[in-house]
């Protein structure tokens, strides 16, 4: 039985177990965006996880979700993640951008007084957090037709962007209630033109991103996040055939690119019908690789990581806040070693409490 423990490729990468680091937001970046000498330790501290995925990255500042978050825009923001990757490589670790756009998922003021930009003028019936605290999410503009390549492209500069910045590949977010997933989700997407309506329509902007952004880094260094049925920050998708159909045609539009892995998030990853169809989808093409993640109903431990790689479903599993408390988790994994417990109090603040902190066995 595959072990948490054991190597894996995963496009041109050889990981040197299955524990991955998901995507988690920490805020430590300020009104700059730039990363800082505080992100090179808190990412090399975690470089024994087989894979690292940074904190959503925004492309350009119009699609800034939250304060603090890091920028892969400017030259400034760039050489801070160089410093980054500079220090999980040194450590032996492989680390990913994942590269997100808010989407209806801002405010004007993380936006230089720009208006949200969505599928559709519907707002999250949500709160956002702003530099001035909480707000109530704004009704956002509908794209144009005409504005998909300017998205398009902002994904395509920021993967290239990363990688020159030296990380060994890029996320794709396509989670969580942002952008490309606003588009995917029927409740989100209200538009009656080429990118909305049938699940081909509003599969279509994500496809597009996908599709650029391996053309220009190499399929091999491409991962995809996902998280049908979710259910969050508004994104409804409650129409379990239309869900499949939606999923299901995406993973099989870009088959053929062989992405280096997709990770799926779902409450049941172990167990649900529809990960099961995606896994299949996924796998089709004998390259892509699997990570499985069960979101943030529960605390992904030991026991989860070891049911989800047991389920068959998984290659990898993605872990955040037992990452987030045990920078050195794989080793306290794999010996029986005692665990520090998070501590959610910090996981937002700045500075270096609760962020760099935690003690390692």
């Amino acid at each position: 039985m595959t072990s948490l423990f054991e190597p894996l490729t995963l496009g041109r990468h050889t990981l040197k177990n299955r524990v991955t680091m998901a995507a988690l937001t920490r805020q430590r970046a300020g009104r700059s965006g730039v990363p800082t000498s505080l992100h090179a330790e808190y990412y090399a501290q975690r470089a024994s996880a087989g894979l690292v995925v940074t904190e959503g990255t925004f492309p350009a500042v119009t699609s800034r979700a939250f304060p603090g978050q890091a920028g892969v825009e400017t030259p400034e923001q760039r050489a801070g993640w160089t410093a980054v990757a500079c220090a999980v490589h040194e450590r032996g670790g492989v680390v990913f951008m994942q590269v997100m756009h808010g989407g209806r998922m801002s405010h004007p003021d993380l936006l230089e007084g720009r208006q949200p930009e969505a599928p559709s003028a519907v707002a999250s019936g949500t709160q956002v957090h702003t530099f001035e605290g909480k707000a109530d999410a704004p009704v956002p503009r509908a794209l144009g037709a005409g504005e998909m390549p300017r998205i398009v492209e902002e994904f395509r500069a920021a993967a290239r962007g990363a990688i020159d910045a030296g990380l060994d590949g890029v996320e794709i977010h396509g989670a969580n209630g942002y952008l490309l997933h606003e588009f995917l989700a029927p409740s989100s997407n209200l538009r009656e033109d080429e990118f909305g309506g049938s699940p081909e329509n509003r599969r279509r902007l994500p496809e597009m991103v996908i599709r650029a952004v391996a053309d220009e880094i190499g399929a091999d260094r491409v991962g995809l996040r996902l998280s049908p049925e979710h259910n969050i920050q508004g994104v409804l998708e409650e129409d379990p055939a239309d869900t499949l159909a939606t999923y299901r045609g995406l993973l099989e539009a870009v088959g053929d690119l062989g992405l280096a892995y997709v990770s799926l998030l779902h409450r049941d990853a172990a167990s649900s019908g529809l990960i099961a169809e995606l896994v299949g989808a996924v796998r089709a093409n004998g390259t892509t690789r699997v990570i499985l993640n069960t979101g943030f109903a529960t605390v992904t431990d030991e026991a989860e990581a070891r049911a989800l790689l047991e389920s068959g479903r998984a290659d990898a599993v993605a872990v955040g806040r037992q990452l987030i408390a045990n920078p050195d988790l794989v080793r306290r994994w794999e010996e029986g070693l005692a665990l520090n417990a998070p501590d959610p109090a910090t996981f937002y603040s700045a500075g270096k409490v609760g962020y760099v902190d935690y003690p390692f066995a």
